[in-house]
C-alpha cells in the first residue's frame, strides 16, 4: 500500500479528473442531440432541398451539383455526429474508472518525469494541451505491460524513446472511487489479477485490459508479422489477447483500417455471442464474426449440403463400427493433408487435357446442347489458356447459342399454345410496346417532312410505304419473343453461374478407383482404406452430400475450374481454436483473403479433431504458409481461468502438460463422485448444483461427451425437479447465464464458474483419442470441477497422483 498522503493525493486527482469528465460529457450531449436532429432532418428533406430537371444538358448538370451538394451536407453531418457520440461514448466509459495506471517516465535529456495515467480511452484537458489519461495503446502505455521500474524504452512510429521509469502503480477504480492503490515492479500485480480472476464467469467476455500480461502484450502489439501463431494452455487469457489485438490494430491505423477489414472465425455460434462485447466496450465497432461451416455452407449450400463438424465428430464418438471408424479418420487426415491439396492442384492440371464433365442443358425435355458439344467445344480453345478462363470463354458460347436457339423457338408450336392462353394484361404490354415504337417512327417522319417542305427540290423518300405494316402480326411477333425470352431466362442464369460444369462428378470421378486417382493426380501414398474412403465418400456425393473433411477441397477444386472467390478488402484474419484447422483450410484461407495478414489462436491440448494442426512445430503447415522470416510463435504457458488445484489436476491428463503453470488461486480440489447407477447420479447432481448457486456460481456447466448424453442429461435433471436447465446445442446462438447442459465441444473457448462432468466412467471415456475431449471439457472450469462415475473411471483418472482431486462415496 502507499503512504497517506499518497492516497489522499490519489484520491483529489481521481476527483479532479471525474469533475472534468462530468463538464466535458454535460458539454459534449446537447452537440451530439442537436447534431442527431440535422441528421435526421436533412434525410428527412432532401429531396425538398435538390432541384430535379433534366430538360437540357445545362438542367441535368445542374441537378447532378444540386444532389452531390446536398449529399456532401449530410455526410458531413453523419461525419460530425459519429466523432461527437464516440468522444460522448468514451467519456461515459471512463467515468466508472477513469483509469487503472500509472507511470512515471522521464525521457532521456529531459527533467522531471511526466505522470502518465492509463485507461481504457483517451481524456485531455479543457484547452486541449494535457493528457488526464492516455488510451492503453498508445506508444507510451507499453511501458505499463512491458517494463519494471528503471532504465527502459518504447517504440513509436518515428522511432525508439529512451528514458527511465521512476513509478509503476496501479488502481482499483469502481463506480468513481478509489479502491485500492498499490506500487508494483512486475507487469500486473497479483492483486488486480487476483480480484479480476476471482469474479463469477459471466455471459460474456470483458475487456480487461488493465490485467494484460507482458507475454500477451507482445500479442496485442505485433505489427510486423504475416503469420501470428499463439499456442497457449487452456485458460491462457489467448483469446482475450487477440481481441485487444483487434482493438488496438483498430486504434494504431485508424485511418486506414475499419473493423469491417477484420474477420474472426470462432469454433461456433454461440462463441460469437460470448466474444462479442468486447470491442464496443473499447470504443471500437465489432469486426466480421463468422464460423468456418457457416463459409463453406454460403459458397455450396443449396446445391450440396455440407456436413457439419459436430456431426462428424458425434460419429467418431459414437460409432461402435471399428472399420467405419478407422476409415473415416484415414479419410479426414488425408483429405486435410497438402499431399491432397497438391494432387488436387495436378488434377486441375490433368483436366485441361482430358476428363472435364459437363451438364447438358435441357429445354421441355430436349437436350439442346449436349454435353459432349461442350466438352469438343472446350478442348477445342487454345491449349495455353487456364482451366478456369477456357470455362468462362465456354460460358460466353453458350449464351450465344442459347440466342440462336431462342430465335428458332419463336416460331415452335409450344409458343403459339403459350399465346392462346395470354391474359389482357399481356396483350396490353405488347400493345404498348409496339404503340411506342410507332410513336417514335411517327416523329422521324413528321421531322422529315417538315425538312422537305421547307427546302423543297430534295428528293423524297417514300417514308410512308416502309411504316406500312400489319400491326396483328407485329403484335404476335411481339409476344412469341417475349415468351420465349422468359422461358430461356432461367436456362441464361444457370449458364452465367457456371451451372453447366458437372462438380460433383468431376469432384466424384478422384474417387472411383486407386489407378484412375494416381494418374490424375500423381499421387502414390493413399491410405490403407483408400477403398473404403472412396465408398463413403461418393454414397455422400450421389445424395448430394458432403462429408465436412470434402467440403473444403470440394470448394477449391470447384475455384480452380471456375476461379477464386477473393476477398482483397480484408487486412487481419483471426482464427479462434486454430489447432482444429487442417493444413488444407490454412492455405484456403490464404487465397480467399490474399492481402490479410493472420492471427492464429489455438492449444493443441484441446486438439479435438483428427484434422488438428500442430501449432507448437516450428515447421509446421503454418509456418511454411507465410514464411519463417515473417512468421511469429507466442506460447503462452500460465493459466490464469482456473484455480491452482483444477490446473494441477488436469494438466497430467496431457503428455505435454507439465509446463504448463498455474496463478497462484486457490480454491477446493475438484471432487470425483463414485456412483452406482443413474439414479443416484441425477440425485446427487441436483444437489451439487443447489449447493454451488448457493455459494454464489451464476455461471455452471453440465458438461458430457456428445450431443446425445447431453439430451439424456438434460431429461433425467429435469424429470427429477431440476428448473431453469438450459440445453446447449450446434444452434445455440447465445451464451447465457445459469445451468448450461452441453457437449465438451460447444464449450470451448467458454469459461464457467462451475463444471460438473456428467459422465467419467471407463465406458465413456476409454479411447485415447478422447483424452483430449476429457481434459477440454475440465479445463472450462474457473473455480470448482466435479465428477461423476458410475462403476469404473475413465483411464485417465487412473494415473493421476490420488493427492490431486477428492474421492466421494
Amino acid at each position: 500500500m502507499i503512504s497517506a498522503d499518497d492516497w489522499k493525493e490519489e484520491q483529489e486527482r481521481l476527483k479532479s479528473v471525474t469533475e472534468q469528465l462530468h463538464k466535458e460529457i454535460d458539454r459534449l450531449e446537447p452537440e451530439v442531440a442537436g447534431l442527431h436532429h440535422q441528421v435526421t432532418d436533412i434525410r428527412k428533406q432532401f429531396w425538398e432541398e435538390v432541384t430535379v430537371n433534366t430538360s437540357t444538358d445545362e438542367d441535368f448538370e445542374e441537378t447532378f451539383h444540386s444532389i452531390k451538394q446536398q449529399e456532401a451536407l449530410l455526410s458531413e453531418r453523419e461525419r460530425s455526429h459519429r466523432q461527437r457520440l464516440k468522444q460522448w461514448n468514451n467519456m461515459k466509459r471512463l467515468l466508472p474508472s477513469p483509469y487503472f495506471g500509472r507511470i512515471d517516465f522521464a525521457e532521456e535529456g529531459e527533467g522531471s518525469p511526466e505522470r502518465v495515467y492509463i485507461g481504457v480511452s483517451s481524456f485531455v484537458d479543457e484547452e486541449g494541451l494535457n493528457f488526464l489519461v492516455y488510451d492503453w495503446r498508445t506508444p507510451i502505455a507499453s511501458l505499463y505491460y512491458d517494463a519494471s521500474p528503471g532504465e527502459t524504452e518504447y517504440e513509436t512510429p518515428g522511432g525508439t524513446v529512451r528514458g527511465t521509469m521512476a513509478l509503476k502503480r496501479q488502481y482499483q477504480i469502481r463506480s468513481g472511487e478509489l479502491r485500492n492503490v498499490f506500487d508494483t515492479s512486475v507487469t500486473i500485480g497479483d492483486e488486480l489479477l487476483q480480484q479480476a480472476l476471482g469474479n463469477g464467469a459471466d455471459t460474456a467476455m470483458k475487456s480487461i485490459v488493465a490485467t494484460i500480461q507482458k507475454e500477451q502484450n507482445a500479442i496485442v502489439r505485433d505489427v510486423k508479422s504475416h503469420m501470428l501463431i499463439v499456442q497457449g494452455a487452456a485458460g491462457s487469457g489467448k483469446t482475450s489477447a487477440a481481441l485487444q489485438r483487434a482493438a488496438y490494430l483498430l486504434y494504431r491505423y485508424r485511418n486506414r483500417l475499419t473493423a469491417d477489414q477484420i474477420v474472426l472465425f470462432s469454433p461456433n455460434p454461440m462463441f460469437n455471442s460470448y466474444v462479442s462485447t468486447v470491442l464496443p466496450e473499447l470504443g471500437e465497432d465489432n469486426m466480421q464474426q463468422t464460423t468456418f461451416q457457416e463459409y463453406l455452407a454460403h459458397w455450396l449450400e443449396p446445391e450440396v449440403s455440407v456436413e457439419s463438424p459436430f456431426d462428424g465428430l458425434e460419429f467418431a464418438l459414437t460409432t461402435e463400427d471399428r472399420d467405419a471408424y478407422e476409415a473415416r479418420q484415414q479419410g479426414i487426415r488425408y483429405k486435410a493433408s497438402e499431399a491432397f491439396l497438391d494432387a488436387l492442384r495436378r488434377y486441375a492440371e490433368w483436366l485441361c487435357l482430358q476428363g472435364m464433365r459437363f451438364i447438358g442443358i435441357t429445354f421441355m425435355d430436349r437436350e439442346l446442347v449436349t454435353a459432349e458439344q461442350m466438352s469438343s467445344k472446350f478442348y477445342s480453345f487454345d491449349s495455353s489458356v487456364s482451366l478456369e478462363n477456357r470455362i468462362t470463354m465456354l460460358r460466353d458460347w453458350l449464351l450465344k447459342e442459347l440466342a440462336v436457339l431462342e430465335r428458332k423457338e419463336r416460331a415452335a408450336d409450344w409458343v403459339q399454345d403459350e399465346l392462346n392462353y395470354l391474359d389482357m394484361e399481356d396483350y396490353q404490354a405488347a400493345y404498348g410496346s409496339i404503340r411506342k415504337k410507332y410513336e417514335k417512327e411517327d416523329a422521324v417522319f413528321d421531322f422529315t417532312q417538315q425538312y422537305l417542305d421547307a427546302y423543297g427540290d430534295v428528293p423524297k423518300r417514300e417514308l410512308g410505304e416502309e411504316n406500312v405494316f400489319d400491326f396483328g402480326d407485329q403484335e404476335e411477333e411481339f409476344l412469341r419473343r417475349m415468351i420465349a425470352k422468359e422461358r430461356f431466362a432461367p436456362l441464361r442464369r444457370q449458364v452465367k453461374r457456371l451451372k453447366f460444369v458437372d462438380v460433383i462428378g468431376l469432384y466424384s470421378s478422384l474417387f472411383d478407383d486407386a489407378s484412375k486417382y494416381r494418374d490424375m493426380t500423381g499421387e502414390q501414398e493413399l491410405p490403407s482404406l483408400w477403398s473404403d474412403i472412396c465408398r463413403a465418400t461418393q454414397e455422400k456425393l450421389e445424395r448430394k452430400e458432403l462429408l465436412y473433411e470434402d467440403a473444403t477441397p470440394f470448394l477449391y477444386m470447384k475455384e480452380l475450374v471456375e476461379g477464386a472467390r477473393r476477398n482483397n478488402d480484408v487486412r487481419h484474419v483471426f482464427v479462434d481454436e486454430g489447432q482444429d484447422y487442417s493444413p488444407f483450410q490454412y492455405t484456403f484461407l490464404k487465397r480467399l483473403f490474399p492481402h490479410a495478414r493472420m492471427t492464429v489462436l489455438g492449444d493443441f491440448g484441446q486438439a479435438i479433431f483428427p484434422q488438428a494442426t500442430n501449432l507448437q512445430e516450428t515447421d509446421s503447415p503454418l509456418v511454411r504458409l507465410y514464411g519463417e522470416e515473417h512468421t511469429t510463435l507466442i506460447r503462452l504457458v500460465r493459466s490464469y481461468r482456473s484455480t491452482r488445484e483444477i490446473v494441477s489436476f488436469t494438466k497430467p491428463l496431457l503428455s505435454e502438460g507439465e509446463g504448463i503453470v498455474p496463478f497462484d488461486r486457490s480454491g477446493g480440489k475438484p471432487i470425483v463422485t463414485m456412483l452406482d447407477n443413474d439414479g443416484e447420479r441425477t440425485a446427487r447432481m441436483l444437489q451439487d448444483l443447489a449447493k454451488l448457486q448457493a455459494e454464489g456460481f451464476g455461471s455452471i456447466a453440465v458438461i458430457t461427451k456428445t450431443a446425445a448424453e447431453s439430451r439424456e442429461a438434460f431429461g433425467s435433471l429435469t424429470a427429477a425437479g431440476g428448473e431453469n436447465l438450459l440445453l446447449i446445442t450446434k444452434e445455440t446462438l447465445t451464451f447465457e447465464r445459469g445451468i448450461s447442459i452441453l457437449p465438451a465441444y460447444l464449450a470451448k473457448g467458454v469459461e464457467f464458474d462451475a463444471v460438473l462432468i456428467y459422465d467419467a466412467s471407463a465406458h465413456v471415456y476409454n479411447r485415447e483419442s478422447e483424452r483430449k475431449l476429457f481434459y477440454t471439457a475440465c479445463t472450462r472450469a474457473m473455480h470448482r470441477l466435479r465428477l461423476y462415475v458410475i462403476g469404473e473411471a475413465t483411464p485417465y483418472l487412473t494415473g493421476l497422483d490420488r493427492e490431486l482431486y477428492v474421492t466421494e462415496s
